[in-house]
């Protein structure tokens, strides 16, 4: 933590990465880190992150926007897009988003926050703070092959893991400090059951090759171990990844001196 700041209201802000339905696991953390006192002034987050980030920011606590993911049978409302530049369409979600975000504003959140995408056409990493909520949301979680690209403004979009999987950026220099959440951490494995297992692992292999650059631009970051053996889609499993993230964001603020400082008991004690 900068020693220049004011240690009684710091500026924390919040990183949340990808992950499919392992960013559940966010919603863990981010209970266990309000139950202490705990709030953010800024929340940046990719594809799972970017959805968790909105929802949190919109007002709805971590239990509440697990409860939504639960009841919406995610995968049921996913339909083909065959011929198009993807197996599946993820526009129909879109109603989700409408219906507990109503405004669909960045501007009307309580929480400031950025969602990160890819400009499939330009090639780079693009990060929405204004326009269509729903959008951005979808576009971040559109992972490449899989997805129909989002097209915003005759631009198309797809996941922001893509290139930044971790995305700690936005926060940097705008937040006193800043806590990340990453749920890929992948277990040692001795044999791969399917070629989904197969291309999932891969892929997290090659995007968390440069997640030790975004860690270190964290005071602290939470990882619950072993949630890289969790598919992407698996969402039979969203509360058990629920109650990991939760019991390993308890777990990190018990052990971490820097962690303990932002809570509101400790910061009074100073006064």
């Amino acid at each position: 933590m900068n020693p220049n700041i004011n240690q009684n209201n710091p500026k924390i802000g919040l990183a949340l990465s990808g992950g499919g339905i392992r960013g559940v696991a966010h919603l863990g953390v981010i209970q266990a880190l309000t139950e202490q006192g705990i709030q953010f002034s800024h929340i940046s987050g990719t594809s799972a992150g970017a959805v968790a980030a909105a929802f949190f920011a919109a007002g709805y606590a971590p239990k509440d926007i697990l409860k939504v993911i639960q009841d919406s049978h995610l995968l049921r409302l996913l339909r083909p897009a065959f011929g198009s530049a993807g197996l599946l369409s993820i526009l129909n979600i879109q109603f989700l988003f409408k219906k507990y975000i109503k405004h669909n504003s960045f501007q009307e959140l309580n929480t400031r926050i950025t969602i990160s995408s890819v400009d499939l056409g330009q090639g780079k990493l693009v990060y929405f703070t204004d326009g269509d909520l729903d959008l951005a949301i979808l576009a971040s979680c559109c992972l490449p092959g899989i997805f129909r690209p989002i097209v915003i403004n005759n631009h198309m979009y797809v996941d922001g893991g893509i290139l930044n999987n971790f995305p700690v950026e936005p926060l940097v220099g705008n937040c006193d400090f800043i806590i990340g959440s990453s749920c890929n951490h992948l277990p040692p494995v001795t044999e791969i059951h399917s070629f989904g297992q197969l291309v999932d692992r891969a892929a997290m292999l090659a995007i968390n090759a440069s997640l030790d650059n975004h860690k270190i631009l964290c005071d602290v970051v939470i990882e619950p171990h072993g949630l890289g053996s969790y598919g992407i889609f698996d969402t039979d499993k969203a509360e058990e990844i629920y109650n990991i993230g939760y019991q390993e964001g308890l777990k990190t603020i018990e052990g971490n001196e820097r962690l303990q400082i932002l809570l509101p008991e400790k910061r009074m004690r100073k006064i």
